[in-house]
Order: structure tokens, then C-alpha cells, then sequence
């Protein structure tokens, strides 16, 4: 059977190369809906939604267990077409073969708010849902998401306060220094190793990148680790002491890091291990996003930094002027 609704999708325009949006930005963007044939709509509206989930099973002999915890960050709504409680008994005819693009303006959050994750047994998604009622009908939704990067704490994380370990063990001794703790996508990580090997064999400082993944639900936790890099300096001879210095290029693919999320943690850390000896250290590192520049400027910016927490502006205020034309053409006014 032929379907009523022809299209319904959302859409929302890239600010910059990589498609993120952070704190303060302001999304654009519109729901296309499209029809086959007359129908009547009893509302139409746009959810704002944050959320972070887990999901994970173990089996313990016959029983399987579940782990699953979910912290809802935001949940807002504003109507296009009708609000389902207003007293209004009167549904809006959309004609067919006739479309209507419905625009909007939606300001992210200043809250501290984790970045988007998609990871083995949990996500965390934040995404733009368009919802359509019709009488005696099940509900039509399409979503889309946004990816959005957090830079709330990038001023803590930036500290050029140095990080710094030791390790001493008979016949050797290591010391690692860090110049900071909070590094860029693709920045440079100088990694200054001070080493004594008294022993009667060389050594080699092997360096080693890795991520931790941790999930949290029904106080239990589920642990995933990945190697993301790793380098080999070079040889120490036997009875000498030198001072080894190794810059490694952090991949500009790797996600930041995640602190700020109760059921969701990614971490990095950097591994410094003596070969063939079973000796190494290990220091935690936060790495941020790179700063993105927008591919134009947004003359709204200013006003939309003052919005506390997050907002999803009245739609209402910018558009609420949709214009039936044919499919080949669409317009949006907007409504002082």
C-alpha cells in the first residue's frame, strides 16, 4: 500500500570541516515533510535530546545477567504545528504532492555536558528527532544526530603543571617527565625519559599510547582496552645513564578524552616500558579536541555565549512561516 508520508527528514547545516559542534554553537536547521497524498497532521514537532547509555551481558552458568544504566541529560521540544495540548480541534491539511520545510535555530548548551561517544557496551548520543502525529495513526519520527565535542574543561586540562614518574628496581632506574597533562588531537607529546641501566645487557625505552574504556551499571564495571600507537627508542648500552627524549604525534583520529560522564569514562595513557625488561611506567594524559574553526562566522554567536545551561530557542521566534510549493522548490520566511 502506498505510504501517506513521502518524506520527513531533519537536516541542520555544518559549521566547519569536521561537522562538531561545541559549547555555545548554534545549530540551523529545518524538517522537510513531504506528503503522496492529503492527510491531516494533529501536531508536528522537534525533540532536542542528550543522553549516555550502557549495555552489557554476562553469562554466570545457566543465567544471564544484565547490565544496562542510562543518564538522560536533556529531553526539550518546541511544536511547528500544534502543540497536542492545546484546546485547538482544527488539524492543518498538508496537500498532495506538495512539500514544506519547517526552519529553526537551536543553541547548544554551556552546561558541562560529555562529548559524543560511540563505544563496545555504551554511547553517548546526542540527537535532533522529528515527530508527526496523525489521528488514528502511529506516530512518524526521524532523527538525526549531532556530534558534539566538549570543551568545558579545556582550561583545567591545558596545565603546564609537569607530570612526572619514577621507577627504581636493582639494576635500573627510570624517570618519565611530561611537559603537561592535557594534549591536542595531533599535537606533539614530549616525553623526556631519564634512565639509568646498570645492568650487564642494552635496553630500549618502548612507548606505548592506550585507551580505557570503562562502562558502570548496577555497580559492576565492564573494562576495554586499546593500543592506539607505539614507538621504540634507541638502545641504551649496559652501565650507562642518559637522558632519552621522544616526541610522538597524538593521531588526529583519536576521540578525546571523557571524565565528566557517571556511567561512561575514556581514558588515555601513555606506557614507558624498558625492553626486554619487565620494567615500565604508566601516566594518565587527557587529550582534547582540536580546535576547529568555523567555515563562516555566526553574528548570533555573542548573544547565544549568554544562554545558561542549554536552550532550545521558540522555534516560533524565527520561522513559523512555511510556504506550500511544488516539490521542486522550497521556501522558509521568517517572521519578525
Amino acid at each position: 500500500m502506498l505510504s501517506t508520508i513521502k518524506r520527513l527528514e531533519v537536516i541542520y547545516n555544518s559549521i566547519n570541516d569536521s561537522n562538531t559542534f561545541t559549547n555555545g554553537d548554534v545549530i540551523y536547521g529545518e524538517v522537510r515533510l513531504e506528503a503522496e497524498k492529503d492527510f491531516q497532521i494533529e501536531s508536528l514537532l522537534i525533540k532536542f535530546k542528550g543522553k549516555a547509555e550502557v549495555l552489557w551481558t554476562e553469562r554466570h552458568g545457566q543465567t544471564t545477567h544484565v547490565y544496562h544504566a542510562k543518564d538522560k541529560y536533556f529531553s526539550v521540544r518546541s511544536y511547528f504545528i500544534r502543540d497536542k495540548n492545546s484546546k485547538s480541534k482544527f488539524p492543518l491539511t498538508l496537500l498532495a504532492r506538495k512539500h514544506v520545510n519547517f526552519c529553526g535555530l537551536w543553541c547548544l548548551f554551556n552546561r558541562d555536558l560529555p562529548s559524543s561517544f560511540k563505544g563496545a557496551d555504551g554511547k553517548i548520543v546526542y540527537s535532533l528527532e522529528a515527530v508527526l502525529s496523525r489521528s488514528m495513526r502511529m506516530n512518524t519520527k526521524r532523527s538525526t544526530m549531532v556530534n558534539f565535542v566538549s570543551t568545558t574543561n579545556t582550561p583545567l586540562h591545558d596545565s603546564k603543571d609537569k607530570k612526572m614518574n619514577i621507577f627504581t628496581s636493582g639494576s635500573v632506574a627510570m624517570d618519565v617527565n611530561l611537559e603537561k597533562m592535557g594534549f591536542r588531537q595531533g599535537e606533539g607529546l614530549k616525553v623526556v625519559a631519564f634512565i639509568k641501566n646498570s645492568s650487564s645487557r642494552e635496553i630500549k625505552p618502548k612507548y606505548c599510547l592506550y585507551r580505557k574504556h570503562s562502562f558502570f551499571a548496577r555497580g559492576k564495571r565492564r573494562v576495554h582496552t586499546k593500543d592506539l600507537l607505539k614507538e621504540v627508542g634507541d638502545a641504551i648500552p649496559p652501565s650507562a645513564e642518559e637522558a632519552v627524549t621522544r616526541v610522538i604525534t597524538i593521531p588526529r583520529d583519536v576521540e578525546p578524552s571523557i571524565l565528566n560522564c557517571n556511567i561512561i569514562k575514556a581514558e588515555h595513557r601513555l606506557r614507558v616500558r624498558l625492553f626486554p625488561l619487565s620494567v615500565f611506567v604508566c601516566i594518565n594524559i587527557i587529550l582534547l579536541p582540536c580546535l576547529v574553526v568555523p567555515l563562516f562566522p555566526f553574528y548570533f554567536g555573542y548573544y547565544f555565549s549568554l544562554c545558561p545551561l542549554w536552550v532550545l530557542l521558540p522555534l516560533s521566534h524565527y520561522l513559523v512561516s512555511a510556504v506550500l510549493l511544488p516539490s521542486s522548490h522550497s521556501v522558509c520566511q521568517s517572521v519578525t
